[in-house]
């Protein structure tokens, strides 16, 4: 069984989905990706799952984002499911659901955790960038609704920090300040940082977001 760790390769698969056959790496393309699996359909909890990604299908779109959940239930199954998603969340499902009946997909990510059900998948949430290596790997009990604003934030967080020499402080938002990484020295922060910095401590300064190029 896959042990996934960060930094590694997202294991690649061909699979049959709602919106057809998809080569994972393939259709990922140049851009970001969330991989995210569901215990089961027809369960009340996956149902607002769905719903709300559909939803912030927008906001995913913004940032160059595919996101593509899965399950160990048929293809014929989820369809039936997608009616009562869009019925009961009053929206429409406009991304591809892994048909993984065979548990192929759900092995090579590790998504079965004995201990909590031999059968049928954990909250498993992969964040994968456009090198296709695992950025964010998350795991929820089945009770547990995922928070999709958080991953939302995790996305923002990646995106800036893989282009510009800052991390993330806790409960950070996008446009709020910015740590500078250790690495940087003070000299080379005004050419860095124009919009200047606060030192709080040698190892802590603070510089207001950077524009993305």
């Amino acid at each position: 069984m896959a042990i996934l760790r960060l930094g590694d390769e997202s294991p690649n698969f061909i699979a049959q989905t709602t919106e057809g056959e998809i080569d994972f790496h393939n259709w990922l393309g140049e851009g970001w990706g969330i991989l995210f699996s569901h215990p089961a359909d027809y369960t009340p909890v996956c149902t607002t799952e769905l719903g709300t990604v559909a939803k912030y299908k927008d906001e995913f779109n913004k940032r160059n984002v595919k996101v593509a959940a899965l399950s160990v239930d048929d293809l014929e199954s989820h369809h039936g499911w997608i009616n009562d998603i869009n019925e009961t969340q009053n929206t429409t499902v406009n991304f591809p659901i892994i048909a993984d009946k065979d548990r192929k997909v759900s092995e090579l990510y590790d998504m079965i955790h004995p201990n909590a059900d031999s059968q049928l998948t954990v909250r498993s949430v992969f964040i994968i960038g456009p090198d296709k290596k695992i950025k964010l790997i998350i795991t929820y009990p089945a009770s547990t609704g995922r928070n999709f604003d958080e991953l939302i934030r995790v996305i923002d967080s990646l995106q800036l920090t893989a282009y510009q020499k800052v991390a993330t402080p806790a409960n950070w938002k996008q446009g709020e300040d910015c740590v500078i990484v250790p690495s940087v020295t003070n000299e080379e922060i005004a050419k860095l940082f124009p919009k200047g910095y606060k030192e709080i401590k040698p190892y802590l300064r603070m510089t207001p977001q950077p524009d993305l190029n």
